[in-house]
């Protein structure tokens, strides 16, 4: 019994080396890299493709939270609070800073 396992257990691990082999050799061939260059180029270019998109989105959000402000400050001038120009001003500073910011970024890249 004990020369049965044996040959079994031999038997495995021919058929597991035999599998590993194939499977390594198949991989190995199907499988294409390309050197470090052309992939940080390729990064470069799908990045900068999608950063007009970006800029115009941080636009519009900065549109959106403009809006936002300006309704939140036209409540507190309406209900007479004192500390309106102070949220004014700093709605409209986040949206200034929001546009600069956009535009710094897109000349600093130069896209």
């Amino acid at each position: 019994m004990k020369k049965w396992k044996w040959k079994f257990k031999s038997l495995m691990y021919k058929i597991k080396g035999l599998v590993t082999f194939i499977l390594v050799f198949i991989i190995n061939g199907t499988s294409y890299a390309q050197d470090g260059v052309a992939g940080i180029n390729e990064a470069n270019q799908k990045v900068r493709s999608y950063f007009d998109a970006g800029t115009e989105l941080m636009y519009a959000v900065g549109a959106i939270l403009g809006l936002i402000g300006a309704v939140k400050v036209y409540q507190k001038w309406n209900a007479g609070d004192p500390d309106t120009g102070k949220v004014a001003a700093a709605w409209f500073g986040s949206c200034v800073f929001l546009v600069v910011v956009a535009t710094v970024i897109k000349s600093f890249f130069g896209v």
